[in-house]
């Protein structure tokens, strides 16, 4: 399933405070062993900092070049393998670092401010594996996966089918029995983000052919017993680097690989919250990033007319305070997710799906908005297609959070919460 990797790497450098400056590349190849595991010691957020910024150097480095080819990050890819980002969330007892949400969500907003298509990676991952030990049981299959992740390995998913609309809690496709222990499933899938570079693919499916379609299960499927058949290609506004390519999956695999918990537990208690907070951090970065751009174009026009207020300084002084409210919207439903992660009526409540799903729309709104003001305020060079004050990749990238789980869809499913149940806050 892993393509083989080759790149004409063009040396695109990330931006300092004057706007440019040299980085280097920690990432190496494709292979892993056990990752690097941060000191689970060192209290708050902070323990991660040091691995998440060299990770993002190494993003900032390529993200030009990934999006122009709509390429996956594969340096970045391997740098977060290296410094044990993608082991991050598996638990002290397994013998991980145990990060917590808020931690995976400040992790989310480092990447996210350097590369979307990188933080995405890693949000997306999150969203998955923590599932293993949250909802995987004992099985041989599940323990071998969550020990491989613990190594470093990548989780992509594969939750959306052709025919049944975008709705991830509905699937076509069934787990059929093959043979003693074994099972089967082929699924025609719209999209699967880097597919060819997961160790794994976490697969949507009805329990057996007979099960209605939102009686799920979900089933890891690896590169050895997997197939995969690309049936569209990802050309994209923004967010090239995911590259969420169309596939036919089809997987042979060993019964002990379908997780204990039905997918509508997993998705209520873990997938959605869990999604939503890191996909959320990633636009925030996005956001932050184009922000600081923003600040710096401006305290340039001070220091050139020394004594009078650039036209822009207002604006920015605005643009602070709807960034300053995203970011604390994120922290707390990170942070309340922390509170409740091991109490299912909390996770499972209406009110709680209403929260995730806002936070979700207010924040693919609110990055573009800050990202658009970002521009005006920088003028022309932010409006170029590149340069150290373009924003120009930030805003194609921003767009791509309002359909990425169309914010229609969650508009209805909140209708219909809100109708049924009587549940606000």
């Amino acid at each position: 399933m892993t393509a083989p990797v080759t790149t004409d790497e063009a040396d695109a450098r990330p931006l300092t405070e004057d706007g440019a400056g040299p980085a280097t590349a920690h990432g190496h190849g494709h292979g892993h062993g056990p990752a690097t595991v941060v000191d689970d010691t060192t209290a708050g957020a902070d323990r991660f900092a040091a691995p998440a910024a060299l990770v993002a150097e190494v993003a900032a480095r390529f993200a030009e070049e990934v999006d122009r080819d709509a390429r996956p990050p594969r340096e970045a890819i391997a740098a977060m393998r290296e410094h044990g980002l993608l082991a991050a969330a598996v638990p002290v007892a397994l013998g991980g670092a145990g990060a917590s949400l808020a931690e995976l969500s400040a992790i989310a907003t480092t990447l996210g401010r350097a590369c979307a298509a990188t933080g995405m990676v890693f949000a997306m991952h999150h969203g998955q594996a923590m599932a293993l030990w949250r909802h995987g049981g004992v099985g041989l299959g599940v323990s071998e996966m969550t020990e491989a992740v613990r190594g470093g390995a990548l989780v992509a998913s594969s939750t959306t089918e052709k025919g049944i609309g975008g709705d991830a809690r509905r699937s076509t496709c069934a787990v059929e029995v093959s043979s003693s222990g074994r099972i089967h499933l082929r699924k025609d899938a719209p999209v699967i983000s880097y597919a060819t570079e997961a160790d794994a693919v976490f697969v949507t499916a009805r329990r057996d052919p007979d099960a209605a379609p939102s009686d799920q299960r979900l089933v890891i499927c690896l590169p050895a017993e997997t197939t995969l058949t690309q049936t569209s290609t990802w050309d994209t506004l923004g967010l090239r680097g995911t590259c969420s390519n169309g596939w036919v999956l089809e997987a042979d695999t060993h019964e002990d690989r379908v997780l204990r918990d039905d997918y509508a537990t997993i998705s209520a208690q873990t997938v959605l919250p869990v999604s939503h907070v890191l996909w959320a951090s990633v636009w925030l970065g996005i956001a932050a990033d184009a922000a600081d751009r923003a600040r710096r174009t401006v305290r340039r026009q001070a220091r050139a007319a020394v004594g009078t207020t650039p036209p822009g300084a207002l604006r920015l002084a605005e643009l602070l305070v709807e960034l300053q409210t995203f970011g604390d919207a994120v922290r707390h439903a990170a942070e309340r997710f922390d509170a409740v992660a091991d109490d299912p009526s909390v996770l499972e409540s209406t009110s709680y799906a209403l929260a995730a799903n806002a936070l979700k729309i207010n924040a693919s709104e609110q990055v573009v908005d800050i990202v658009t003001t970002a521009m005006r305020i920088i003028g022309i060079a932010g409006f170029a297609a590149s340069g150290p004050a373009s924003v120009a990749r930030h805003l194609r990238d921003a767009h791509g959070a309002a359909v990425m789980v169309s914010n229609d869809r969650l508009l209805q499913n909140d209708a219909v919460l809100a109708l049924t149940s009587g549940a606000i806050l």
